[in-house]
């Protein structure tokens, strides 16, 4: 199949496509910079120098220091290591807050957690898919060491309150975790102003490589390694650093940092026009997710009397998602649909259409067409 026979991609939230940047930046080090960031010699420290030149990086887009970010397989490794890590750290706090809209790489340490022992309180949400500050202050105990709380949902796009949540969580010296992953290179994701002493990052959601992510760790907080092994990472992560995916990473993360506000505002007003188009053809398409409070790539809208699955079936054209690409494998209502009060018949009729980089206008329109007359045949 030639690339101008290839479907119009709008699953950006599953996953990017590497910029040219990025794989320029790696290139070097997947042959001729081969060394051991951990080797004393020449072809080491070029390695190391590289690794913590991405760091700053990193640490530059979320306004954090470089000492950090600890770098990860990807993003289920740093929520694992920020929820077991910050747990095990306070063997005295056996209970967690989280909300039912989490993804399973947060969702299923919890309930890894629940079934050695901890108490796990799981918070609902309200029909735009956002959890309640009220409810995580109710939530908390004496015994709660850990809330942890998305910032962007990865289905809807919709923005959870977590600078209003870290000042309930800290008022009772409870620490927070986030999971950033939808967020990174989409809005901003300033660690201060969220409050957040935990954060995490999967590389291939904004235009780095798959296999690679990092942790935001607050000066101060306290952890325990989840892996065993050398002293890689300050000791929180073992394991010879990835150092061609890490370097993608930090030109990702600079590219991101020099033009999130004009991409932002370009796939924003791509992804109204995407709903102007469709809203205005296809009577009772009805938008998940909040109106205003979501991510600018993001559109997620249920299509009256059809099943989503049917919908992109009839529309080979397109490359989009009825959800997460982590909850594929059978048509079957999304959880997160449900929590957000939709009945089971509703949700079916959801599509997830997530814009990127490589979206244009052109393409807006055409998959536009392709949704509408899809819809139409169906009905």
């Amino acid at each position: 199949m030639k690339d101008s026979d290839l479907p119009i991609y709008l699953d950006h939230n599953a996953t990017t496509p590497l910029l040219p940047e990025v794989v320029e930046a790696m290139l070097p080090y997947l042959w001729e910079h081969f060394g051991n960031p951990s080797s004393g010699h020449v072809y080491g420290r070029r390695a190391r120098d590289a690794v913590e030149a991405a760091r700053a990086q990193v640490a530059a887009l979320i306004g954090a220091e470089p000492q950090e970010i600890v770098f990860t397989s990807g993003g289920t490794e740093a929520n694992n290591l920020a929820i077991r890590g910050a747990t095990a750290a306070l063997p005295e706090k056996k209970h967690i807050v989280t909300s039912v809209i989490e993804h399973p790489a947060t969702a299923n340490p919890c309930r890894l957690l629940e079934r050695h022992g901890f108490g796990v309180t799981w918070l609902g949400v309200d029909q735009t898919g956002r959890v309640r500050e009220e409810d995580v202050r109710q939530a908390l105990t004496k015994g709660t060491g850990l809330v942890t709380v998305m910032h962007a949902n990865n289905e809807t796009g919709t923005l959870q309150p977590i600078a209003d949540v870290s000042l309930a969580v800290h008022d009772a010296g409870v620490l927070l975790h986030t999971d950033a992953a939808q967020s990174i290179g989409k809005v901003e994701v300033p660690v201060d102003e969220l409050g957040v002493d935990l954060l995490s990052i999967a590389g291939h959601k904004l235009y780095a490589p798959k296999g690679v992510g990092a942790l935001y760790v607050r000066t101060g907080v306290a952890m325990e390694p989840v892996l065993r092994g050398a002293g890689h990472e300050r000791g929180l992560r073992p394991g010879t650093e990835n150092v061609a995916s890490i370097v993608g990473l930090g030109v990702a993360c600079e590219i991101a940092r020099t033009t999130l506000a004009k991409e932002s505002a370009r796939v924003r007003a791509l992804r109204d026009e995407l709903w102007s188009l469709l809203h205005a053809h296809i009577p009772g398409l009805a938008l998940n997710g909040h109106e205003t409070l979501r991510l600018p790539n993001t559109l997620n809208v249920r299509f009256p009397g059809v099943s989503g699955t049917a919908v992109l079936a009839g529309a080979p054209g397109i490359a989009a998602s009825t959800g997460s690409a982590c909850h594929e494998g059978g048509e079957s209502a999304s959880a997160v649909l449900l929590a957000m009060g939709l009945a089971a018949d509703e949700s079916l009729g959801s599509v997830r259409l997530s814009l990127g980089r490589a979206t244009t206008a052109q393409g807006i329109r055409l998959a536009a067409e392709r949704l509408i007359q899809a819809w139409k045949t169906l009905t």
